[in-house]
């Protein structure tokens, strides 16, 4: 599984659309793409952070129907 981008990169982007240019611009000056751009700056407006969210989900119990079973 691939790693997030760092924090410091998407308050960069993010900061430089918010205080006015466009996410083209963006996405050129700092190396990523334009729909990250825009991701990062939506979510930046919206949360207050362009943070990455949590990866991964809950791990489910293979074995938790055997559990009678077993025990």
């Amino acid at each position: 599984m691939a790693r997030p981008y760092s924090s410091d990169l998407r308050d960069r982007v993010a900061g430089f659309v918010v205080s006015g240019g466009t996410c083209h611009e963006a996405a050129v000056r700092f190396g990523v793409g334009v729909a990250t751009a825009v991701r990062w700056s939506h979510r930046l407006r919206t949360t207050g952070s362009a943070a990455a969210r949590p990866m991964g989900g809950p791990r489910r119990a293979v074995l938790a129907g055997e559990r009678d079973w077993l025990l």
